[in-house]
């Protein structure tokens, strides 16, 4: 028996899948087993007419393929290779140990990607069990910024055999050649882009919702920003994605599968997601789903970047109470009958509401035409649970003639990326808004002056474990915004009067 190895995807990661080949006494036939769906069995056809192109002799003998384990769905076109090049090797002996085989085959023995390729490759490396693997020579491009494997390209069924029985041929060592301004910290390089193409310095006034969102990036503390419609609340949030803090290589390539998980073409800059869903949109696209498989959804696509709800009042009530759970745990579990999922939802939460239904009643123009009842109503639909998890409430005012440019987004950048590295350099994995109750202890320490306002705050206004721990890791941003070693009374105080009372 022979067998190579190729990968599928089993919920969203990456799954080794050995592919084995015997060819045994019996009549001719020529099967393929192991839960592969219509374009695996499909390959047959693929890998015979490749195979006679290429004057390979098809043996006459009991062909059987066997993709193990066999009680995990399998799927793809990219398995066509690793079962052609099987065939084509017969009996010669030739040491495939450790080799993983990827393409797929067209009629004549060229070898082209699928979109599969690249994130199924990622989330293996991820794992760390990959460290060499034969791939189509057109996707080499792609596949290098992945380190630590050496990809060998090939553009045929004959060159793929050349490979294999000598690994100098057609080599490529993967190297990242990311060419971004960096931060170095600990040896550790990470990147950030200087291009802005929506800056602050569009917004004129409205400087105490700006400096909310200079914090909100800075330690990727969720957002709800509440105003009049025109006062400047979705050109915020769109600006925020230009400013937030540098990705390691490692977020860089995790961001560039969840574009292809999107159906995008990788980008490999360090520019964090941006998703903004609308608000008739349906939980499975949200959260993700699917009656056979789980699909990743907008949560997972934002991962380590932003999720923006616009209008966020008129997002169903379903989908608003099942957003806590990410809010909280930075990931989420997709539950189905065939398959149970959990994956990253590690991001920053932004939001933007109209104070009432007709959104003018902080206006001091035009009357508000709402009811008691129907206020009430519009802002019963976010429940106290939901609200807790949201560190920053601004409400903004109606912009005016005299108001006046201020920051551009460059500045903020800038600020944004010196906190970033007060963050590292007290060793945190995680910036500010994701630290967990543990970590809270130990980088948001309040000395005795701090700690009696905290107490007093939670005295009047009850606050919950949750909105002190929110708190505390605003305080904290706040004080790597100013360079200061503790958290002092003022950055405590700044931090206390972003909350919701």
């Amino acid at each position: 028996m022979k067998q190579l190895l190729c990968a599928t995807f089993e919920g969203i990661d990456a799954k080794t899948v050995e592919v084995q080949f015997t060819a045994t006494k019996g009549l001719p036939a020529f099967t393929i087993v192991g839960m592969a769906n219509t374009a695996i069995a499909e390959s047959k056809e693929r890998v015979k007419s490749a195979l006679l192109s290429n004057a390979f002799t098809f043996p006459p003998k009991r062909l059987t393929i066997n993709l193990a384990p066999s009680d995990i769905r399998k799927e793809g076109s990219h398995f066509d290779l690793a079962v052609a090049t099987l065939i084509a090797l017969g009996e010669q002996k030739t040491e495939l140990e450790g080799w993983y085989v990827f393409g797929e085959l067209g009629l004549d023995g060229s070898v082209s990607e699928n979109t599969l390729l690249y994130p199924i490759i990622l989330s293996l490396a991820n794992q760390g069990i990959i460290t060499k693997a034969i791939v189509p020579a057109n996707a080499l491009n792609k596949l290098s910024r992945i380190p630590n494997i050496a990809f060998y390209g090939t553009s045929s069924l004959t060159q793929t055999l050349e490979i294999l029985s000598n690994e100098n041929q057609s080599a490529h060592v993967s190297t990242s050649t990311f060419s971004f301004p960096t931060l170095t910290h600990q040896e550790n390089n990470y990147f950030y882009h200087q291009h802005y193409p929506l800056d602050f310095k569009e917004i004129k006034g409205q400087e105490h919702a700006k400096r909310a969102a200079l914090i909100c990036a800075a330690g990727m503390h969720n957002l709800l920003l509440e105003g009049s419609p025109g006062s400047g609340k979705s050109m915020i949030a769109k600006r925020l994605q230009h400013i937030l803090p540098p990705l390691h290589n490692d977020e860089m390539l995790e961001c560039a599968k969840l574009e292809i998980l999107d159906g995008k073409e990788p980008s490999f800059t360090p520019e964090r997601p941006f998703r903004a869903p609308h608000h008739t949109s349906t939980p499975s696209s949200i959260f993700g789903g699917g009656s056979h498989k789980a699909q990743i959804g907008e949560v997972g696509l934002a991962h380590g970047g932003i999720l923006f709800f616009d209008e966020l009042p008129h997002f169903s009530k379903n989908i608003l109470e099942a957003l806590r759970e990410p809010l909280e745990d930075r990931h989420i579990r997709i539950s189905r009958v065939n398959s149970k999922v959990i994956y990253a939802a590690d991001f920053l939460f932004v939001a933007a509401m109209n104070p009432c239904p007709c959104g003018n009643l902080l206006s001091k123009a035009t009357p508000c035409r709402c009811s008691d009842v129907e206020i009430s109503r519009y802002r019963s639909r976010l429940s106290d649970p939901f609200l807790d998890r949201i560190d920053l409430f601004i409400q903004m005012h109606q912009s005016n003639a005299e108001d006046k440019t201020s920051y551009t987004s460059q500045q903020f950048h800038e600020k944004v990326r010196n906190a970033f590295l007060h963050q590292k350099g007290r060793g945190q994995v995680r910036l500010n808004g994701s630290l967990t109750d543990s970590e809270i202890g130990v980088f948001c320490v309040l000395g005795d002056e701090t700690q009696k306002i905290i107490d007093q705050a939670i005295g009047r206004f009850g606050l919950s474990f949750r909105a002190v721990g929110r708190i505390l890791k605003v305080a904290r941003t706040i004080a790597d915004l100013e360079g200061a070693e503790n958290i002092d009374k003022e950055h405590l105080l700044e931090a206390l009067s972003y909350r919701k009372r």
